[in-house]
């Protein structure tokens, strides 16, 4: 009886460490976030700036985001959820087809949905829909230093679903080949057209690659630690289409650390449509450009950061309801989990 009751209890034992163990495996993160944002001059009440996100009058929501995870010794999953403002904005491309028309689909709360497998210490091979790998800025607010975003974030993709992977080329040598549906057809494939995608990263310096249905993103993204409390990021995109209006365009991202819960940075940006009008920042006119200087600051108390920010957008046209510059405050709080 003794022995059975030691074997009863080994294997209990046994059972709880497992369990243990793969509850480790699983993560559940996310944020929330919440912003006040008014203009101090040019336009009208409601006139926001052309970027995405963060365009609403007064008091206003952003999204909560919620984040599920598992990682296994050779696959995993994440399953990204967004609803809000800012998270509808982020999934304007997932449509379904009923009777022949396109409407909002069934993953308007999906940001993100995806499995990967590891298939050895150096390629990784991802399927399903995934945040883009241009750019600098990303969709949650928890990742950028900016609370609104750039031009340069806007107007590139949002997301991509498709195969994707990813090689360790060496310790800080990366190369990413994806081949995806078309840009932001998050769902499923509208038209039998593929986009393709690739990234060659070196010693956290990124040159990103799309081709998609006739047109093309060439995307540089990079930072420099110049010293403990000075970082400067850079971001640079150049976008062109077959006959069709395209864009090129830069942004500086100095940032300086002054104490452990405070830093400040400034986001410097010009976006310049070329071929037409692009319909980024929303002149009329064909080849407008847009210099939009963002001053922000960081305060973070325990997981939530407080976010104050001056930004000044100064178009080449009348591109803020007859006025050709707009200055807005912007108080925002982000509280990651």
């Amino acid at each position: 009886m003794k022995k059975v009751i030691f074997t009863l209890l080994l294997a209990s034992s046994l059972l709880v460490n497992a369990q243990e163990e793969e509850k480790k495996s699983f993560t559940l993160s996310g944020s929330v976030d919440t912003y006040f944002r008014g203009n101090i001059s040019g336009g009208t009440f409601d006139t926001a700036p052309g970027s995405s996100f963060a365009n609403n009058p007064g008091f206003s929501l952003g999204m909560i985001n919620l984040i599920a995870g598992y990682e296994g010794e050779k696959a995993g999953f994440v399953a990204d959820m967004v609803y809000g403002p800012r998270g509808a904005d982020a999934v304007f491309g997932s449509q379904q087809e009923i009777d022949g028309q396109l409407v909002s689909g069934n993953s308007t709360i999906v940001n993100q949905l995806y499995a990967y497998w590891n298939v050895s210490e150096s390629v990784t091979l991802t399927i399903g829909n995934f945040n883009t790998f241009l750019g600098y800025e990303v969709i949650s607010p928890t990742a950028n230093f900016n609370y609104s975003t750039s031009y340069l974030f806007s107007y590139g993709p949002f997301s991509h679903t498709g195969l994707k992977a990813d090689f360790a080329l060496g310790e800080d040598t990366s190369l990413m080949l994806a081949v995806m549906n078309p840009t932001d057809a998050t769902e499923f494939n509208p038209n039998g057209s593929y986009a393709f995608g690739a990234q060659f990263g070196f010693s956290g310096q990124y040159i990103n690659f799309l081709y998609d249905q006739g047109a093309y993103e060439l995307d540089f993204t990079g930072g420099f630690d110049l010293s403990d409390t000075f970082f400067l990021g850079v971001n640079a995109a150049y976008f062109s289409g077959d006959d069709a209006p395209g864009f090129y365009g830069a942004a500086l991202y100095p940032q300086i650390t002054t104490s452990d819960s405070f830093k400040i940075g400034l986001r410097a940006e010009l976006f310049q449509e070329t071929d037409g009008e692009f319909g980024a920042i929303g002149t009329g006119v064909a080849e407008s450009s847009v210099f939009a200087t963002t001053l922000t600051g960081n305060y973070t108390i325990g997981s939530l950061t407080i976010i104050p920010e001056l930004r000044l957008d100064s178009a080449s046209e009348a591109a803020f309801v007859g006025d050709k510059s707009l200055s807005t405050f912007l108080l925002a709080a982000v509280y990651s989990f």
